[in-house]
């Protein structure tokens, strides 16, 4: 039987960006089905009473370092934002629109890139729109989409679900019914794939 790997991510959190370089060679690896879910950050702090590390300020001078640190150990490019913190609820919408229709790949990589590799001011609507022609998308499609009632309500639903679950942040993960937090729990989830 072919073990799935569920991955709840918001393109807002560096480690949900650390983790999805990995995610896709451990599947690999282990002969696994790699899931995305689409989620909105900002609604799981509010619905379980946490918050960003940046909102500590001792946590976030740490993720400081911490955070190259695991970019160094996975050889991916990284580079903080600094526009951080940006509202990703357009881009969430968006994720849900190119799951459902369109190149879901491409838009996560496009994405993850303006965050987290080339960072861009993604709180502005006209670099939202840059990126997205940058990365052959359509800015007039995604602005009509992301407006649609089904993808709204499949994002919260998402969320929901994810809370009911017992998450309390990104990145969180599933195999199974085992939860696992964070981008520095990779080699828990590749242990429970075997």
């Amino acid at each position: 039987m072919t073990k799935t790997i569920e991955f709840y991510f918001d393109f807002g959190s560096p480690t949900v960006y650390l983790a999805s370089t990995q995610l896709p060679l451990i599947a690999e690896r282990n002969g696994a089905i790699l899931e995305y879910h689409p989620i909105l950050l900002g609604g799981i702090f509010k619905a379980t009473g946490n918050q960003s590390p940046a909102a500590v300020p001792a946590k976030g001078a740490y993720m400081g370092i911490d955070l190259p640190r695991f970019a160094k150990r996975y050889n991916v490019p990284f580079q903080h934002n600094p526009h951080f913190p940006v509202n990703t609820l357009p881009l969430m919408r968006g994720a849900i629109f190119y799951q459902m229709e369109g190149d879901f790949n491409k838009y996560l990589e496009t994405i993850f890139n303006a965050m987290w590799v080339e960072p861009k001011d993604l709180n502005k609507p006209e670099e939202i729109a840059e990126t997205l022609l940058g990365g052959g998308f359509d800015p007039n499609e995604f602005m009509e989409r992301i407006s649609d009632q089904k993808i709204k309500d499949s994002l919260i639903a998402n969320t929901e679900k994810i809370v009911e679950k017992g998450a309390f942040g990104a990145p969180t993960i599933f195999v199974g019914e085992e939860m696992f937090f964070g981008q520095d729990r990779l080699d828990f989830v590749e242990e429970a794939l075997k």
